[in-house]
């Protein structure tokens, strides 16, 4: 089966731009109530998941008074990617095999599709994949 059943296009996805300040990045995750979300270049190419804790960590790493708000409009979210990090957030290519995509959404809430040319097109989100599966076999969809 191709990954695109699964696919949520990049129009209904949120996404943060690599140039975003701190505070535009705060707040837009705020606002959609992501705890992760992607983060894409200007161009749309796909770049890396960034996380509420990724956030933490490069505060305490500026140190406790670092981070102002007057920082958090001069630094870039670009500056907590470059940031001591523990490994970026793999995508697949919308051509990837299903077991490349299931390998991922083991260890990933969502992944991230991109094009051929690593352009960001969309996620596909574990729960997707969990009710097509339970859809399938014929057992009843758990209620959310």
């Amino acid at each position: 089966m191709n990954i695109a059943y699964f696919l949520i296009p990049k129009n209904e996805t949120a996404y943060l731009y690599e140039d975003y300040t701190l505070r535009q990045a705060l707040e837009k995750m705020r606002a959609h109530g992501y705890t992760r979300i992607p983060v894409i270049s200007r161009e749309g190419k796909y770049i890396d998941i960034v996380g509420e804790g990724d956030f933490l960590w490069f505060m305490l790493d500026q140190g406790f008074g670092g981070v102002s708000m007057q920082s958090a409009e001069e630094l870039r979210l670009r500056d907590v990617l470059n940031s001591s990090r523990s490994r970026p957030y793999r995508s697949v290519r919308i051509t990837a095999s299903r077991d490349e995509l299931l390998r991922l959404a083991m260890n990933q809430n969502f992944v991230p599709v991109t094009d051929d040319d690593g352009g960001y097109i969309g996620i596909v989100t574990r729960r997707n994949i969990m009710k097509f599966y339970f859809s399938k076999d014929g057992a009843p969809l758990p209620k959310v």
